[in-house]
């Protein structure tokens, strides 16, 4: 299984440029669209599950044209979206069972059982007969994933899964897809939480203003930031000037002042030393040396 996107456009009324000549291969398991708000990476999914057109390039899965093969390419497709939405009367496994009777299981036996069994296997089990707007954030987002797994896709496209969630549903959410990924299957996990990425994908590409930056491993990325990360020993006075000329990762108060993590080619006498860095801050420094643009969330 394997997704080939080929000097993909995609131009907006007024000329605006969402996506730009993308040229993106994207092999099975776990693959990570990674970028800043804004970065064009919902109008690529968008086009990837046949809910938008390109304006030109082309786009093949598993052989088959992506203008072509439309409804061929959408049986074999499982989507969250950003904006995932439910109708709120239903039960748990009455939304389950409408989506699975979308997805053509035509059979109520096997919807039941397969309802049962995805339901199972995202923990929602003992929540099944509970109204679906009742459920917490990260179970609703659990839900989502569950109608897009419901008819065994081979390619799973999820985006922006956990924004809004607690960090103990957040790990849940990634530990959840990490499991799905060791089938035959592709996962695109589009979102702008760096540590959605950094604990699961094999692959990674990011997009700045619709463009493609960069493409490679988590490792080829963190590399990018291999002596640019400081930790820095800073009185109130130096925070405050820290602050102003360099991207602070963290911040955490000091006996003597404050302890801040900064990426940055050189500290300029400032008390510090270099440290390791991680995903987080090789995604900072690479969309602030190359790109002049860096984003938190």
């Amino acid at each position: 299984m394997e997704i080939k996107i080929e000097n993909l456009n995609k131009i907006y009324g007024g000329g605006k440029w969402a996506l730009k000549d993308i040229d993106l291969t994207i092999p099975n398991g776990m693959f990570g669209l990674l970028g800043p708000n804004g970065a064009g990476k919902s109008t690529l999914m968008r086009i990837l599950v046949t809910l938008m057109k390109p304006s030109s390039g082309k786009v093949t899965i598993d052989g088959l044209d992506l203008m072509k093969n439309r409804k061929e390419i959408r049986a074999m497709l499982g989507y969250l979206p950003q904006d995932f939405r439910f109708f709120a009367k239903l039960k748990t496994w009455e939304f389950l069972d409408y989506t699975a009777r979308l997805a053509g299981m035509k059979s109520r036996s096997v919807r039941h059982e397969a309802v049962d069994r995805m339901l199972e296997e995202v923990g929602l089990f003992e929540a099944r007969d509970r109204n679906a707007n009742r459920l917490s954030g990260g179970m609703k987002r659990r839900l989502g994933i569950a109608q897009a797994l419901i008819n065994d896709p081979k390619i799973i496209i999820v985006d922006e899964p956990t924004t809004g969630l607690d960090p103990e549903e957040r790990i849940r959410f990634r530990n959840l897809l990490s499991r799905i990924s060791s089938r035959d299957v592709i996962i695109i996990l589009s979102t702008h939480i760096v540590g959605d990425i950094s604990s699961t994908c094999e692959n990674v590409a990011l997009l700045n203003k619709g463009s493609l930056a960069f493409t490679g491993s988590p490792e080829e990325l963190t590399k990018e930031a291999d002596g640019k990360v400081w930790l820095i020993q800073a009185t109130e006075k130096e925070y405050l000037e820290i602050n102003d000329k360099y991207p602070v990762i963290s911040t955490i108060p000091s006996e003597k002042g404050w302890e801040l993590q900064v990426v940055a080619d050189d500290i300029n006498g400032y008390y510090g030393h270099q440290i390791e860095p991680n995903l987080e801050h090789a995604y900072v420094y690479f969309m602030e040396k190359n790109l002049n643009q860096w984003s938190m969330a």
